[in-house]
Order: C-alpha cells, then structure tokens, then sequence
C-alpha cells in the first residue's frame, strides 16, 4: 500500500514516512532511564566510512569481532573493486570477453543476484552501465553532456544480456569486446551482508553495520529501548533525512533483522547550461534520471536493498509501487518534487505507520 504526503504534512505528524540513509542510533523520544551506551568501530574503505554499531558490554569479544568484520571488507574491496587493476572485477573486464572467466563462487551468487533483479525491474538496474557512467564524466567526478554519437557508441556496450553466467562451472563470459561491470550500485550492501554474517558467526545477534551512512543492516534490538507496542517494531531507530537540508531529517524509521540503503543525487550531480545532471543514469536511455530526489529501500538484505533503491530511483514511483505489489518483504519511500515546485512529495510502500515516527 502506498502514502502520499508533503513534507510539511510529514513534520506535522499527519504523514507517513519519508528518505532515509542513516544517522545512526537516534534518542529523541527515548527514556532517559534506559540509555546505554554504544560501541562504534569504524573502518575506511570503498571510498566511504564502514561502521559497526554494538551495545556496550553485551559481547565480551564484540569489538574484536567488529575489527574482523571490519577486516573482511578490506579483503572484498580488493575483490569488487573496479578502480583496482588486481581485482577479480578488472580481471573479468579484461578476459571475459575473449574466454570464460572462473568466479569465486560467492562472487557468481552475487553477480546472479544482479541479473536477476535486472530483470526483474525492467532493465532500471544494470551493472553494465560502466560506459554511460565515464561518457557523462562521473567516473573521473567531472560531469559533461556527451554528443548523441557518443551516447549512441557508449549503449551498444550496455544491457545485462551481453554477460553470460554458467552456474555449473561457475564462469562468466562477457558476449563483446567493450562490456565492462561495476558492482558500485550493489557491492557496498554485499559487504555489509558478509559483514554482518561473520558478526552472526560469532554469537553477535545485536548490531548496526553502515556504509557511508547511506546503507544499513540492522539485527535485533538496541540495548535499552522500550519494548514496542502490540506488534509494533523494536529494533534500531534510524535517522530519516531531508533530500533538500543537508544534515536535516524528516523523522525516524526503526529497523529491526533488515536492511536499509538510500539513493539520491544530492552529492553527485554538475550543472550545464542551467539544467541540473545527477548521477545516477537510466541505463535503458543512457541519461540522467529526473523527477526524483531521493528513495529509500528496506529489503532483507543490504546487497538487494543497494540494488533496488538505484533501481526504484530509475524506475520512478509508478514502478516502485508496480515491484513492491508482489513482494511484501520489500517496502520503499520515494521523496519527488512536488508539482507546486515548493514543496516535496513523500510516497511510503509497504511501510506500516508504526514502522515511521515523525
């Protein structure tokens, strides 16, 4: 079921939700008396902050455990990596259009997850995109309007039917010379989800893992928070941000055994001719998408809510709401202009009005 609401409606308590990457554990409405503290354990990596919030004293191993956890998404950057010429990433670019290339069978369950949901969503999320992203500049971050024979050459290298996988060898081979993968939109929540199950591995069932605040997976519940009313949700409370206030937010979303992940193009965008290009790019046009400033997935895992939040943004809120119909496991908030031009609208999928808090 879908909500429509404006933002000033949804800060007058009558909405329901709204976008939301993270700004960790809030404590507004929280009773003072049950406050714990918390745990941070913080890694850079993949261009952005990983962090690993725990409850403190819960886990006598819960920081060590985090720093491991930490450790492995070292170890999966160099792996996925596009920009590093020794990654498993690089290699198939290079090889796989002239041979099968043999996977690490977790990297193949991964790139199977991405061409399944690129079907699923009529072709919005595609990890070929890589020739659209370097014509229109984002890949050196200095943004240009390509010519139509540019963007013309650069989409016969882009579609998801030109990689081929063979679940039974578990190869994959790219169908032209050209093709190239890139795992951005997708391989920061995969991180978070090998993350947390190595957290899960060693007896740490209460956590917050982020990435670059702007993917979550959350499991069990804050250590100190009121238990929830009659089938309301526990868990962690989550900032809910204002895709047009830096640093402001429209409420909190609480997330219990999920994952949450936003998309927006309120950092990477460049102006030409006073039209504003974001940088996200339907892959099935080769242009920046329009009409959308920032969706918010919640998904069970962060691999499928990283996808599905670049997918809905691509998709518009008629396709979210179209996807979301048959699988209630998903649920989404779309933040757009409004059609007044002063104001924003909120559409909330498949969350209920105890799962927001304005």
């Amino acid at each position: 079921m879908a909500h429509k609401s404006t933002r000033r409606d949804f800060l007058t308590g009558k909405a329901a939700p709204s976008e939301a990457p993270i700004e960790s554990a809030g404590t507004e409405g929280r009773d003072a008396t049950l406050e714990t503290y918390l745990i941070r354990v913080t890694r850079r990596a993949m261009a952005c902050e990983f962090q690993v919030v725990l409850n403190a004293g819960q886990y006598p191993n819960g920081t060590e455990t985090a720093l491991e956890a930490l450790d492995l998404v070292e170890a999966l950057e160099s792996q996925l990596s596009f920009f590093r010429p020794s990654s498993d990433i690089s290699r198939i670019n290079l090889l796989a259009a002239e041979q099968p290339v043999e996977l690490e069978p977790r990297l193949f369950e991964l790139l199977q997850l991405a061409l399944k949901i690129h079907a699923e969503t009529d072709r919005a999320f595609d990890v070929t995109a890589t020739p659209l992203w370097e014509i229109w500049g984002f890949s050196r971050r200095a943004g240009r309007v390509p010519s139509d024979e540019e963007l013309a050459a650069a989409r016969t290298y882009v579609g998801s039917h030109l990689v081929e996988l063979d679940p039974e060898r578990k190869t994959i081979r790219l169908k032209k010379p050209g093709v190239r993968l890139s795992l951005g939109s997708i391989g920061k929540g995969y991180a978070l989800d090998r993350c947390g199950q190595r957290l899960d591995a060693a007896g740490v069932h209460d956590y917050l893992i982020h990435g670059g605040q702007s993917s979550i997976l959350a499991r069990g519940t804050r250590a100190g928070t009121p238990p929830p009313p009659a089938g309301g949700v526990g868990g962690w409370s989550v900032g809910v941000p204002d895709p047009l206030r830096k640093g402001k937010h429209l409420g909190q979303v609480q997330l219990q055994n999920t994952a949450l992940a936003t998309s927006g193009s309120a950092i990477q965008f460049f102006r030409h001719k006073g039209h504003r290009y974001g940088h996200i790019l339907d892959p099935r046009t080769g242009c920046p998408t329009e009409g959308v400033l920032s969706v918010t997935v919640l998904a069970p895992t962060a691999a499928l809510a990283d996808a599905l939040s670049t997918a809905f943004y691509v998709l518009g809120p008629e396709g979210a709401q179209k996807y979301c119909q048959t699988r209630p496991e998903i649920a989404a908030v779309l933040v757009c202009p409004s059609r007044s031009g002063t104001d924003v609208e909120v559409l909330s999928i498949g969350l209920r009005q105890d799962e927001l808090r304005a």
